[in-house]
């Protein structure tokens, strides 16, 4: 159980992680680069290492080829794309906190998708996890929201969350299959996805070649948060369940504030703190609310 609970711990760090390096890519990465290698060089690794169970699962691929390949453009390169554009405009800070709010996008996604029943108490709690987005939207300040004037970056991850919850509901969809092809699929709809976007980001002029520090930024996304992560994610999934190990993914806003403060010095404001919470507890409202409809 302990070795679960590090494993999760981990895995939320790298995570949270991934916003401080596209943080730091800004000015030595273009976003789009950022994507389309990380999702290229993850695809490559899957195919040499594991094609032969690639190849085994292809049976069960092919017939569903089409909607596995949105899945991965839809999870993988528009939340990615919406994540390192947005971290152009906005803190790292932000960028966290707001992932934080995933779990309850998800919930909204299954009830809008495939009518998943919810209780007084979930409802609850996705609405309270919402104010807390618009909390960190709006900058604490309720004048802004009257005037509309939202941050562009804080938009962008808004759609990247709402992107990232509906990939995830989806899932429940997915044919049965090893996680490695699974995991290869979904990068080969990113990849291809990506290279017409990154070719749009150089006819805009905004393509931006890795120097050394894109390079380093590049290296920790492919290692860390793409491949170590997820590995150490599905063998917690393994040890104590998806929904215990679901959860964990409430320290990813934890860590992400924490690295920031700490790694490139962004201020922590009391519209965070505030933010923070409300999203955590209305995390916590939806989870309660999920337990006590499971039958005892």
């Amino acid at each position: 159980m302990y070795k679960a609970y590090l494993l999760l711990a981990l895995t939320t760090l790298f995570w949270a992680g991934n916003s401080i390096a596209g943080k730091w890519a800004v000015g030595h990465a273009s976003p789009m680069v950022l994507v389309s290698v990380r999702w290229m060089t993850l695809l490559v690794l899957l195919y040499v290492f594991k094609r032969d169970q690639i190849a085994a699962d292809w049976v069960v691929i092919r017939p569903r080829l089409a909607y596995l390949l949105m899945l991965g453009v839809l999870g993988f390169t528009v939340f990615s794309a919406a994540l390192y554009y947005a971290l152009v405009f906005t803190t790292a800070i932000n960028s966290s906190i707001l992932q934080g709010s995933m779990p309850l996008f998800v919930f909204a996604a299954s009830f809008v998708l495939f009518s998943s029943r919810i209780s007084q108490a979930q409802a609850l709690g996705f609405a309270c996890s919402f104010i807390g987005v618009i909390v960190i939207a709006v900058r604490g300040e309720l004048g802004n929201l009257i005037s509309l004037n939202i941050n562009f970056g804080d938009a962008l991850m808004f759609v990247a969350v709402l992107g990232y919850g509906i990939y995830t509901a989806a899932l429940r969809n997915k044919p049965k299959m090893h996680w490695t092809s699974l995991m290869f699929i979904l990068c080969l709809g990113a990849t291809l996805s990506s290279l017409p976007l990154l070719a749009f980001e150089a006819a805009q002029g905004k393509f931006i070649f890795p120097d050394m520090q894109g390079w380093a930024v590049i290296t920790y996304i492919v290692i860390f948060p793409s491949l170590i992560g997820q590995v150490f994610y599905i063998r917690a999934v393994e040890l104590i369940g998806g929904n215990r190990a679901g959860l964990f993914i409430n320290l990813l806003p934890v860590w992400g504030a924490l690295l920031a403060v700490t790694l490139i010095g962004e201020e922590f404001h009391l519209y965070h703190a505030i933010a923070l919470a409300m999203i955590l507890s209305g995390i916590g409202f939806a989870e309660y609310g999920g337990r006590n409809r499971r039958p005892q």
